[in-house]
């Protein structure tokens, strides 16, 4: 079972980082279980992260399947997203960072 205030403490020490916009905790699903930002961004951003996640996982084990999908790191002009999978037994989850990447 996860720790309720060990969640709060790594979302506060995420958000506490240069640059950070908002952080996302999204289960295989595609919904978010706790996100920084408002519903509506929170809803779009867990639907495509989900989907993309997914598809790039599904790439990684076509291509070994042996392997998987560690880390995710997407950087636009904008932002830049990475997404850290938690593949489980128990379930699937994806910690999203989103941050500016103009800020360092």
């Amino acid at each position: 079972m996860v720790d309720v205030a060990q969640v709060d403490e790594t979302f506060k020490r995420l958000q506490s980082h240069k640059g950070v916009q908002g952080v996302i905790v999204i289960n295989a699903d595609g919904i978010a279980i706790r996100s920084t930002f408002d519903n509506d961004l929170t809803v779009q951003y867990a639907s495509l992260i989900s989907h993309f996640t997914v598809k790039s996982r599904s790439v990684i084990k076509k291509l070994d399947p042996e392997n998987d999908l560690k880390f995710l790191r997407i950087r636009s002009k904008k932002h830049e997203i990475m997404i850290a999978p938690e593949f489980e037994k128990a379930g699937q989850y994806y910690l999203v960072v989103v941050q500016d990447p103009s800020a360092e």
